[in-house]
């Protein structure tokens, strides 16, 4: 049990880690295959989160409920802003409010008991 705990969260660091890495590229230098590519990675990042907040927290715990919510945000930001791109449209201020909610989202995994815990 407890390896399959730490594949999980291995698994669920690797994909949002690559899923950043690409959104990065994607809006530096705007290419269909990149955007294809990183929206494979959100459904990676949402499956592999949902299913270790399914396995180890439950319903009733409302701060990885709130990271996790924080994280589906952090994935329509992101969306917005290549899509805005690709439309040849101003996308500075959601890019902003992406990358801020991707620190929240950040600081609240880290933070909770099953995160690093870097904030102690």
């Amino acid at each position: 049990m407890e390896s399959l705990f730490f594949n999980s969260t291995h698994l669920h660091i690797t994909t949002w880690v690559i899923a950043i890495i690409l959104f990065f590229i994607a809006v530096g230098r705007y290419s269909t295959g990149a955007h294809m590519a990183l929206r494979l990675f959100y459904i990676l990042v949402l499956v592999t989160g949902l299913l270790l907040f399914i396995k180890h927290h439950g319903i009733n715990d409302m701060l990885y409920g709130m990271k996790m919510l924080a994280g589906i945000l952090t994935i329509g930001l992101m969306e917005m802003v290549l899509v805005r791109k690709k439309k040849g449209k101003e996308t500075s201020k959601l890019l902003i409010g992406a990358v801020i909610l991707l620190i929240v989202t950040l600081y609240l995994g880290f933070k909770l008991p099953m995160g690093l815990n870097f904030f102690a």
